[in-house]
């Protein structure tokens, strides 16, 4: 049986206001009430031994060139911030900067911290700065980062895979001369990526080119001025490039689009994320969609599973992704189509 603030209401006879306010150590809550409430919090499992109520998720930034101003990360708080409320739990949200010049004390305060459930988003941490959290004393998860010794809980994106089924799609699409937009920092969820692409490539025995490799900024601005610096050089094109995110496609194929080629059909692109900007760009975003707010809710209810200790193993949730196909990926036909070498001259040319 789910417990949550209305089971303890309807146990206690008291209001799941009461309950509530009891749970999360806020005034006006009369003594005695508070303790019989506490008391039946623990018998019904809604509180473990360590009498830990309250979730508070902590966004690890690195240099913050991913995580501020993104949509996918405010939807996947959302998800979180609605999981915690319907499973009756106090939510805290603090930001843990690596820039700042309190950082240290700042992680000795986050590992002391025995009143709350940490869950770590960690999609700018380093496998360097994960090593600090071994050991912690209270329920913590981290999400949105993985590598292979990783010895806590973890709720991640099955990166390597989705990237795989995006290479898989352009190879059936007709594509062989397959670039990539390498975004210029680097994370974990990039790199495995990358790996997955590469995965595709091999198994049709086709090589990533380096000169089809291309390293731009992360931000969607800093990757249109990258790209524009890029194509003012005249460089050979491939028909298509898979991207590391929606923010390096849709600012590169701005680029694209400004330095005289046509999206698709001079060059294909695939995004990752699927944040809302896809379905409105011209031409309309192809993406791997990551269920954003899904994750923040899972987070959730892994963090909530070790909070009652139902769950003593270590476990590491992968989430997969669903491709969305739009109108950014041309079919070549043939395999001429294919062969032809996509540049500002030849393109002047009709070639």
């Amino acid at each position: 049986m789910k417990v949550n603030i209305r089971t303890i209401s309807e146990y206690t006879g008291f209001s799941p206001a009461t309950v509530s306010n009891a749970l999360n150590h806020k005034k006006g809550v009369n003594k005695d009430t508070a303790s019989e409430i506490l008391r039946a919090a623990k018998e019904l499992g809604y509180i473990g031994e360590m009498g830990i109520t309250k979730i508070k998720l902590v966004i690890y930034k690195d240099k913050g060139l991913i995580v501020d101003d993104n949509p996918f990360f405010s939807l996947v708080v959302d998800g979180f911030e609605k999981e915690c409320r319907e499973a009756g739990y106090e939510m805290a949200l603090c930001y843990l900067d690596r820039k700042t010049e309190d950082y240290k004390r700042q992680v000795e305060n986050l590992c002391l911290d025995r009143a709350s459930a940490i869950v770590l988003l960690g999609t700018e941490l380093t496998d360097e700065e994960a090593a600090v959290f071994r050991g912690m004393k209270v329920p913590f998860l981290v999400l949105d980062y993985w590598n292979h010794d990783m010895s806590f809980d973890g709720v991640f994106i099955n990166n390597a895979d989705a990237a795989r089924m995006a290479g898989e799609y352009l190879i059936q699409k007709g594509h062989t001369r397959i670039g990539y937009l390498r975004g210029s920092y680097r994370i974990k969820a990039f790199g495995s990526r990358a790996s997955g692409f590469q995965i595709a490539l091999n198994k049709h025995d086709l090589r990533l080119e380096s000169k089809y490799t291309v390293t731009i900024g992360v931000t969607m601005e800093t990757a249109h001025q990258d790209m524009l610096r890029y194509l003012a050089e005249r460089p050979e094109l491939p028909t298509a490039f898979f991207a590391d995110n929606d923010n390096l496609a849709l600012g590169a194929m701005k680029a694209l689009q400004e330095s005289g080629f046509s999206v698709p059909q001079d060059v294909s692109i695939i995004g990752f994320d699927d944040l809302p900007f896809c379905e409105i760009a011209v031409p309309r975003l192809s993406s791997l969609r990551v269920p954003k707010q899904e994750m923040g809710r899972l987070a959730v209810r892994r963090i909530v599973e070790m909070m009652q200790e139902r769950s003593t193993a270590k476990t590491k949730i992968q989430i997969c992704t669903e491709f969305i196909e739009r109108d950014s990926v041309l079919e070549l036909k043939h395999e001429g189509a294919a062969a032809g070498v996509c540049s500002p001259e030849n393109r002047k040319q009709g070639v």
